[in-house]
């Protein structure tokens, strides 16, 4: 009977699986459409694409650009409204940036000297992009 109880959760377990991969599969390409439209936004203000999600070994940065005033590096929120997006980046996640950041800062040819500047792009639920510039300045 206990063999025949776990062949039953084992069966019921896989519809939740299958729901959760098709969630995760729905979040992973909303992010990416996110992504897209931030970078079209940076485009069209006239910076270079750099780098889509540059990883070192301390995290990841979504997006960079160089801009007249150096690199731009961009983390992109997505959620139904822009404060929700704000709500989900966390102190420890700024940390794990500014760690990444610095990697990446190495690996230019003026190292730690290069001049960076890191925006937070919000994109809520109707895809409107929101940028806040320099928004790591402020003491998070």
């Amino acid at each position: 009977m206990t063999q025949a109880l776990r062949q039953q959760d084992l069966f019921s377990a896989r519809p939740v699986d299958r729901i959760r991969a098709d969630q995760g599969q729905m979040s992973y390409q909303a992010g990416m459409a996110a992504e897209r439209s931030v970078a079209g936004h940076y485009l069209r203000t006239g910076h270079r694409l750099v780098a889509e999600r540059w990883r070192g070994t301390r995290g990841e940065i979504d997006l960079v650009f160089s801009g007249p005033d150096g690199l731009v590096l961009v983390e992109v929120k997505k959620s139904k409204s822009f404060d929700h997006a704000l709500a989900l980046l966390s102190p420890a996640q700024v940390r794990r940036l500014f760690a990444t950041a610095e990697e990446l800062a190495a690996a230019q040819p003026l190292g730690l000297l290069t001049n960076l500047r890191f925006d937070l792009a919000l994109v809520d639920g109707q895809g409107i992009v929101q940028v806040m510039e320099n928004a790591f300045c402020h003491g998070y």
